[in-house]
């Protein structure tokens, strides 16, 4: 994006907010300045690294008025296959699963696809593991997940190891806790950073499900070294999507049986010399995952029809 009229000496920083037109930026020094977007066309995530000049606005000091090229750019669509930005520049997705609300383990594959398909480092978390898991699919899941080769850490309000572990992933990466709303990411980011006033997740014991208190994803330097984001609680979740012949490379063991289908655009349904239909019976892909995978296959082939997703500014 083209800077446009200069106001004054320009400046680097990263995007720590964004609301609207509005946005909190990170300078070199380490001083926060609210900025205003500089033109209608210009937009900015979390993690996006910003040029900015002084200037008095309604938000504050500052106008951003260019936003440098990203590393990556983690994005969700919605109903309509518009892509909507979620954060920029990140090495790491930290999926958090709970028992309460019941864990959408669909939810958490197209986390860990989409961080595949980023070539992102993954781990899954699950959070209040001290507490009863009524539907009994928690531990197996979580077994599976470190089987195909995800770290799977547990954490508690009760344990404080497991928040210590996670705080030695963080380190040095530039992370953000995803999922469900009411899984308490906002309550690990309060642990993990002592003093920030995060908005703490409630979850309503009539319906089980998460109340959203995170609005806006926010950037955070962590204590030990690292950055992390706390994004939004949602209560559901598709990146944008590859084309259908490439979905199976966001299921890490999916991809590899698929390397000995008969065909190489084998798309793993009912197709003769599936290898990935064999390492299903053979129990090296589980069942709920692949057919997780097929469900994201079937949404990609809708959106497929409606071309590439446009990016929502």
């Amino acid at each position: 994006m083209k800077p446009g009229r200069e106001a004054g000496p320009q400046s680097t920083g990263r995007v720590v907010a964004s609301h609207g037109r509005d946005a909190s930026v990170v300078d070199d020094s380490g001083r926060e300045i609210h900025c205003r977007l500089q033109g209608r066309r210009l937009a900015v995530v979390c993690g996006d690294r910003v040029r900015w000049t002084p200037a008095h606005t309604e938000a504050g000091a500052g106008l951003i008025v260019e936003v440098l090229p990203r590393r990556n750019l983690l994005a969700r669509i919605d109903s309509r296959g518009a892509a909507e930005p979620v954060a920029a520049n990140l090495t790491q997705l930290v999926a958090v699963v709970a028992t309460i609300p019941a864990a959408d383990f669909g939810l958490c594959d197209r986390y860990l696809a989409a961080a595949e398909w980023n070539g992102l480092a993954a781990c899954v978390v699950a959070n209040k593991c001290d507490l009863d898991d009524a539907s009994g699919t928690l531990a197996p899941t979580l077994e599976d997940y470190a089987r195909i080769g995800y770290p799977v850490l547990r954490t508690s309000k009760r344990l404080a190891e497991g928040v210590d572990a996670l705080r030695e992933r963080l380190a040095g990466e530039t992370s953000a806790l995803v999922g469900q709303s009411g899984v308490g990411k906002s309550s690990l980011t309060n642990r993990l950073i002592p003093g920030v006033e995060a908005a703490v997740d409630e979850v309503s014991r009539a319906s089980e499900s998460g109340r959203h208190t995170t609005s806006t994803a926010s950037l955070y330097a962590l204590p030990s070294g690292g950055e992390l984001i706390d994004s939004p609680g949602v209560r559901d979740f598709a990146p944008p999507l590859p084309a259908p012949r490439n979905i199976a490379g966001g299921y890490r063991e999916i991809a590899v049986a698929a390397a000995d289908c008969r065909f190489r655009d084998c798309l793993h349904l009912r197709e003769p010399g599936c290898a990935v239909a064999e390492a299903n019976l053979a129990g090296r892909v589980s069942a709920r995952r692949l057919d997780s995978y097929r469900r994201l296959l079937t949404l990609a082939g809708q959106l497929a029809g409606r071309g590439p997703p446009r990016l929502r500014r």
